[in-house]
């Protein structure tokens, strides 16, 4: 069924265009509706307007402009100001989980010995309806104390412990769109809709039993894009009749521009403000799309760009020094290593690569950091454990870090290898074609990817093929040589997922897909934004 087949007049102005499963009905109310119908017909044109201004400012990147810190906001830079306190349950937050909305992921993951866990409607998340509105169910059934899942195929069941991760949900980012839900004819913001159906439900349960409304923000650029979220925070809880300051956010630093608004994402959340995350997978994206067009920042092969060096290094400090000056936590990044059941070598490598990195984390001040797998959950916590025995390390001030724009905008020496090339092209399509079929997190070569690595992956080919970049070994990036790899990189997928996978998956609409998007004439800003609209 389409969802232009099933339209249903929810309430005046208000049509939901797609069809209703199981106990939709209990989250896609009259009530909740209306409420996240006011959330849109407040904040969309706003969020339009910012829109339009990041697409304003990718134009002077393109021209040659570079970020820089602002000198309009320098007084909040130079200010002595602090953020409002922060909840108990989130001052511990030394290992969070990360994942889709299914519902058992969500009970494994609140049950998998992490402080946090972040249930995520974004990046790790295939944006179906089923899976946008049974993920709202099954965080509902969570406060409401019902979650349970028997596996139809194993016939496992699955119930909460005693002790469970403290829940932080991820809406979508300001860009994407609802398109099942449109309010007086156009489509909802996916950020409000996610956001909103998830507060009506569940902020006074939360607050109930001792914790919160508390959420991840991706993908802000400015801190006028903050400065909205604060404003949609602000109303909802007039709304529903809760203390101003009850909802708490964590804002991920995962685009380049935000990196250089730091204290401004801060100060304009200060009284819902609980941290930054520093979301490395997609700041390098940002950092490859928001420079795509300037030569002097054509990075090395993926698995060169890491976190001990460079603009990473430079950033995840600042990260940490800006956060622990105003009384926030700094969050550090993803390890996306899975565990490798049959391979007991690779496995000790991936574990202790995994600790190497949160060891670095640790040692440079962050407060807590993120995993993508339970199994993972000891390794992380055995690093912070041993090197920040105290609930978090917000009162270490790292006053000797200077960071400026030369170090935030320094590349990585590396190479650019045929090998590398040829990975993003494996790693981009086989991601998409999941994606294609509602799988958000994708174990590939033993990593759990989500979008952040198809973007890097395609941002990389469009990039090195715009310049005519001279791999090792001579090979030179050109559309024709791009085309050569491609067919031949398929083949090898064919034969790693098997035949009848490969005939049977959406291979050739992703195949389609990230050829347009590699040699797009001109870049395309979020590969989910096309990719959307073949999902619906």
């Amino acid at each position: 069924m389409t969802a232009a087949q099933t339209p249903i007049q929810a309430l005046p102005g208000v049509v939901i265009k797609a069809p209703m499963g199981p106990r939709f009905d209990e989250i896609l109310t009259p009530e909740a509706l209306g409420f996240v119908a006011d959330l849109h017909r407040t904040f969309n044109e706003t969020r339009k307007r910012l829109m339009k201004l990041r697409a304003e400012r990718q134009k002077q990147f393109d021209a040659g402009a570079l970020p820089d810190f602002l000198p309009e906001t320098k007084h909040i830079r130079d200010g002595a100001w602090t953020v409002a306190p922060i909840p108990a349950d989130l001052q511990d937050r030394r290992v969070e989980i990360t994942g889709p909305v299914d519902r058992k992921m969500v009970i494994n993951a609140l049950n998998s010995g992490a402080k946090c866990f972040m249930a995520d409607f974004e990046d790790a998340n295939s944006p179906t309806w089923a899976n946008q509105i049974e993920g709202q169910v099954n965080l509902k059934d969570r406060w409401a104390g019902t979650l349970a899942f028997t596996d139809p195929n194993s016939g496992k069941s699955y119930a909460l412990g005693d002790k469970v991760a403290v829940l932080i949900p991820r809406p979508r980012g300001w860009h994407l769109p609802e398109v099942h839900v449109e309010v007086d004819g156009e489509p909802m913001s996916g950020a409000l809709f996610d956001f909103g159906l998830y507060t009506f439900h569940n902020a006074k349960n939360a607050l109930a039993q001792g914790s919160g409304p508390y959420f991840y923000l991706p993908k802000m650029e400015s801190h006028l894009e903050a400065r909205l979220w604060n404003d949609v925070f602000v109303h909802a809880q007039d709304k529903l009749g809760i203390p101003k300051g009850t909802i708490k956010a964590t804002v991920l630093i995962e685009t380049l521009p935000a990196a250089f608004e730091m204290d401004e994402i801060l100060f304009e959340l200060k009284d819902h403000m609980a941290g930054l995350n520093a979301g490395r997978w997609d700041y390098i994206f940002s950092f490859i799309k928001k420079l795509a067009k300037n030569q002097a920042y054509v990075l090395p092969d993926r698995s060169q760009v890491v976190m001990s060096k460079a603009f990473l290094k430079a950033y995840a400090e600042l990260l940490v020094k800006t956060c622990h000056k105003r009384n926030a936590f700094a969050m550090g990044g993803m390890a996306a290593q899975i565990p490798i059941k049959n391979n007991p070598e690779a496995n000790a490598a991936a574990f202790a690569k995994v600790k190497a990195d949160k060891e670095r984390e640790a040692t440079i001040g962050h407060d807590g950091t993120w995993v993508a797998h339970p199994d993972l959950v000891a390794v992380a916590m055995e690093a912070f454990d041993r090197l920040m025995p105290e609930p978090n390390q917000v009162a270490r001030q790292r006053d000797d870090v200077a960071v400026g724009q030369k170090e935030l905008l320094t590349i990585h020496e590396g190479t650019r290898t045929d090998a590398g090339y040829r990975e993003n092209i494996r790693v981009g399509v086989q991601y998409i074609e999941a994606w294609l079929r509602g799988r958000g997190a994708v174990p590939i070569y033993n990593l759990m990817e989500d979008a952040a690595t198809a973007e890097i992956s395609r941002a990389q080919i469009w990039q090195w093929t715009k310049y005519g970049v001279a791999l090792e070994g001579g090979i030179t990036c050109t559309a024709a040589y791009f085309e050569k790899a491609l067919a031949e990189e398929m083949e090898k997928v064919k034969g790693e997922v098997g035949a009848e996978a490969f005939a049977n998956g959406r291979f050739p609409e992703a195949i389609t897909l990230f050829k347009n998007l590699s040699l797009a004439g001109e870049f395309e800003e979020f590969l989910t934004l096309p990719a959307y609209k073949m999902l619906v």
